[in-house]
């Protein structure tokens, strides 16, 4: 149990826990993704105790950038990166593997650099539109979902790489209970912070639009990829925090 929530941890963040967890078989690595949205969970109530401090000293604005700062360095950007590279990919590449080569490609196009700027133009404006009574509620179940999200779009898909990569052992032994468990969690979660039917909601329609954007990638990118998964992550966050204040608190 201590194991895959170490690897969850170590994957998600750039704060180290343990010197003793790299060498993990991959039934291990799929086990972690179990621990995602608990990962999530601890994030958020990071970003909630971070704003508890700063909106005492700057302006909702600042303290917005700040959080968001905070969110991608503790995350070393990873799933920025992601939404970059797939966004380069299909803006260049016209066939599957194109796309994938593109992606590949360390260096981020015009194109990649614009979605990922609009990316943060709308986090840091869903961010502020946050009514301010369920501003804590969301910033903690902001992460959540996002991780939630990384889950349910990994089960049960191709890896679009023949030659494998980094994500291939995830995805390759993720099981139908690892995803239960994540479910489970992520479910607790904004039950706790949303209520039950708000959170049923959240959790229906959620894996609903990660489904279909994963036969999407399949379709355009012939299966998924990391880079793949971390912009799925990136995009449910936003959605979350732009559409939930919209249905459920106006």
């Amino acid at each position: 149990m201590v194991r895959p929530f170490l690897f969850a941890w170590q994957f998600l963040t750039a704060v180290p826990l343990s010197r003793s967890t790299h060498d993990a078989k991959p039934e291990e690595l799929a086990a972690s993704m179990s621990w995602y949205p608990f990962v999530g969970l601890l994030l958020g109530s990071l970003l909630v105790t971070v704003d508890l401090f700063l909106s005492k000293v700057f302006s909702s604005q600042i303290t917005t950038v700040l959080l968001m700062l905070l969110l991608i360095g503790i995350t070393r950007g990873l799933h920025q990166d992601g939404l970059a590279d797939m966004v380069d990919g299909l803006a260049g590449g016209r066939s599957a593997q194109a796309r994938l080569a593109i992606m590949r490609d360390g260096r981020v196009g015009a194109i990649g650099a614009t979605g990922l700027f609009l990316a943060l133009a709308l986090r840091f404006a869903g961010l502020n539109a946050m009514p301010p009574a369920e501003h804590m509620t969301l910033l903690i179940g902001m992460p959540v979902v996002g991780r939630w999200a990384m889950v349910v779009g990994s089960f049960h898909v191709t890896y679009a790489r023949s030659e494998g990569g980094l994500a291939q052992p995830f995805l390759a032994h993720l099981s139908w209970w690892h995803l239960c468990a994540a479910t489970v969690t992520a479910g607790l979660a904004l039950t706790l912070l949303l209520g039950p039917w708000a959170a049923l909601s959240c959790i229906l329609i959620g894996a609903a639009l990660v489904r279909l954007s994963t036969a999407w990638f399949h379709r355009m990118f012939g299966g998924v990829t990391g880079d793949l998964l971390g912009a799925t992550n990136e995009v449910a966050e936003i959605l979350f925090i732009v559409i939930v204040p919209v249905v459920l608190f106006q």
